[in-house]
């Protein structure tokens, strides 16, 4: 349920709202946004008569939610939330670019990568130290090791660090890490969705899976928020379809969907979209200009030698002049 707060009500009329709610088992998350303030109900809300609250002098109006994700609904928060990771910005006309190798192979890689990447305009570095693979026998990560190598590549240059969680039995290893991203074959873990949006504020990154919906990658993000992470962004990286001429199949208009749907950010990944470097500055000037609030993208100094998706990463020079064309794409919308 959603009550949107007529305009001009006094502060005190709001609090014996709020009071009014928790009086009936209801948790009231309140958005002032720039034009309007609503408060949207948590909890078991069938009970509540909505004629009876918007009789209030201090409501405009009641709607009911009918999806089934509530506080990820932009119904429920009308502003874009921002989302924050050191200098970096994401959300509400903030735009990132997130860049870095598949998986952290050296101090020496991660730090000549994070100076390349900052060069050209990254605003934040992603790189693995967990590394979920399809085959046990591939190479899964360094680890601890990989996270501390990360943190040396921060304190390098600056960049705010992005990498993947797997296991919540690892979060206290995360304490340098800004931004914890939750993988497409996590996206329905929801054990650890709600273990990670209990303990922590830091942002999270939530990729969605391979097979799923946009309602299931929504309700996903419900987990981490209703466990008390209001910071998520969802991040589009393509799904599984019979189509085989790339590694998964990007739908762009997810953007604009989910834009309409909710108020958290939505970048792409045009790296495990496509499958292929060639494609990915395309792919990457497509979702900018469709309205995308970031990108994440795989960039390796050596990628034909990397450990792992090495055919998808684009070299430093090929990450350069893919920023110069998302840069001027930026600057035409702008």
């Amino acid at each position: 349920m959603i009550i949107v707060i007529r305009k001009g009500a006094e502060q005190s009329q709001i609090d014996n709202l709020l009071t009014l709610l928790r009086s009936r088992n209801i948790e009231p998350n309140v958005s002032k946004g720039a034009h309007q303030t609503v408060i949207g109900c948590v909890g078991d809300v069938a009970h509540l008569d909505p004629s009876l609250i918007e009789a209030l002098d201090v409501v405009e109006s009641v709607q009911r939610i009918q999806e089934p994700y509530k506080a990820a609904n932009r119904r429920f928060h009308p502003d874009s939330t921002i989302i924050e990771a050191g200098e970096a910005k994401l959300g509400g006309g903030h735009f990132a670019v997130i860049a870095g190798p598949c998986s952290v192979e050296s101090e020496e890689q991660i730090i000549q990568v994070a100076q390349a990447v900052k060069a050209a305009g990254a605003t934040m570095l992603r790189g693995g130290a967990f590394k979920p693979r399809t085959s046990p026998y591939s190479f899964q990560g360094l680890g601890g090791e990989g996270l501390r190598m990360l943190s040396a590549a921060k304190r390098e240059t600056g960049l705010p660090i992005v990498t993947e969680l797997m296991d919540f039995k690892d979060i206290e290893l995360f304490n340098d890490v800004d931004v914890i991203q939750i993988g497409a074959r996590n996206m329905q873990n929801f054990n650890l969705l709600k273990e990670v949006g209990s303990y922590t504020k830091k942002p999270v990154l939530l990729k969605r899976g391979m097979s799923s919906t946009l309602q299931e990658l929504l309700m996903s993000a419900e987990y981490i928020i209703s466990s008390g992470n209001p910071n998520v962004i969802l991040c589009e990286r393509g799904i599984r379809t019979f189509e085989t001429s790339t590694r998964n199949t990007l739908d762009l208009s997810v953007v604009p969907v989910l834009h309409r749907l909710t108020h958290l950010p939505i970048i792409v990944d045009p790296s495990h979209a496509t499958g292929y470097a060639y494609l990915v500055e395309p792919v990457a000037v497509a979702a900018t200009a469709i309205g995308a609030d970031g990108l994440i993208i795989e960039v390796h100094n050596d990628p034909a030698h990397a450990k792992c998706d090495g055919v998808q990463s684009q070299t430093p020079q090929m990450f350069a002049e893919t920023m110069q064309r998302i840069n001027a794409v930026r600057s035409a919308l702008n």
